[in-house]
């Protein structure tokens, strides 16, 4: 059994620290943004901020559980792209016969380390992962909590082929039992080939971190997939910026995107997009078709809980972009889009 403090990862050593300065992402001793950004409030509101996220729940988290429709294995097979959501940016695909998974952080607290648990709206997703089948490679984004689960991962280890990861995230793999010959790390823009997909890793602007002594030591990013027939983007956590316009001149328009959106708040907008602005980005990149991401898992900031999709959706209605609105564990292809609001139902 794994101990408290190995939710923590893996320790920044001398060695990673000299391989992290060949990136030229990396500055005076941390991985940084292309734009200049950071947290923004005053130890006067701190007291506040913490007592509403630990102790004030209302209309921050549903008032019942979020189901998960159950996974069937019989119907994920499809050589076609297939698609499945888990709640907050967990996403299970399957493109060219090939079954990837997105940051599985199917774990029921965000908080592992914090006094108080930040507990999931549904109950019991951890138990997912031994109905999954076998994995062909993980992506994971960057190693904040919510995206990266020490409890999620030990119980992937078994079924997972590949792990490909931001630059810094491999430490943390290493130290719980993943081996070093299954695990790539990228830098942004670095891209790989995987069977018949090219995976490329996009900046975002945003941060990482798992204590005290290792913030923005991990790189944080989206992932570009293409197949020779599709293009899947997964967007990554991140403030709203210039970045963009460059991710849509290398990568070209994807025919499904998954937009980060939630977990928003006036002092930390600039590594959380406003509703708003995830559209936006979209269009920028020339998205196709979007789903909504970082939201119905965690109560993170202090905005309603719905409040993200509510504002996503009358925004990509506005401004005439395409989106679906899947429920947690619902299998959809590029073809079949759920578009229902069945958050409504669960007030």
């Amino acid at each position: 059994m794994k101990k408290f403090g190995q939710q923590f990862g893996g320790k920044v050593t001398k060695e990673l620290k000299e391989r992290y300065e060949q990136s030229t992402n990396w500055s005076e001793g941390t991985f940084v943004n292309i734009e200049k950004t950071g947290v923004e409030f005053t130890m006067h509101e701190l007291p506040k901020l913490l007592y509403k996220q630990f102790f004030d729940k209302k209309h921050r988290q549903p008032a019942k559980p979020i189901p998960v429709k159950a996974f069937e294995a019989a119907s994920f097979t499809s050589n076609e792209p297939q698609f499945i959501w888990y709640g907050h940016s967990v996403v299970l695909m399957r493109l060219s016969g090939l079954n990837i998974l997105i940051d599985p952080m199917l774990g029921d607290n965000a908080s592992p380390i914090a006094p108080f648990a930040t507990k999931r709206f549904s109950e019991n997703t951890i138990d997912i992962i031994d109905q999954l089948p076998e994995i062909d490679i993980v992506l994971i984004s960057h190693d904040h909590y919510d995206h990266l689960d020490m409890d999620s991962i030990l119980r992937l280890k078994g079924k997972v082929k590949t792990w490909w990861v931001a630059l810094g995230a491999a430490r943390h793999l290493l130290s719980w039992d993943i081996p070093s010959n299954a695990i790539v790390e990228f830098d942004w823009w670095d891209e790989h080939p995987f069977h018949d997909l090219r995976i490329t890793y996009t900046p975002t602007r945003h941060s990482s971190g798992r204590g005290v002594r290792d913030q923005a030591k991990c790189l944080w990013g989206g992932w570009s997939i293409k197949s020779q027939q599709y293009h899947v983007w997964f967007s990554g956590d991140g403030g709203y910026g210039n970045h963009f316009k460059e991710v849509a001149k290398r990568i070209g328009a994807p025919d499904l995107a998954f937009m980060e959106c939630g977990q928003y708040n006036k002092n930390w907008h600039q590594i959380h997009m406003y509703p708003e602005e995830s559209v936006q980005a979209a269009i920028e990149v020339g998205v196709k078709h979007a789903v909504a991401v970082h939201w119905a898992g965690f109560a993170l900031a202090q905005h309603d809980w719905k409040d993200p999709i509510d504002r996503f959706t009358a925004e990509a209605d506005k401004l005439g972009l395409k989106y679906s609105t899947p429920e947690i564990g619902e299998l959809f292809t590029l073809n079949d889009n759920p578009n229902k609001r069945w958050w409504d139902d669960l007030d």
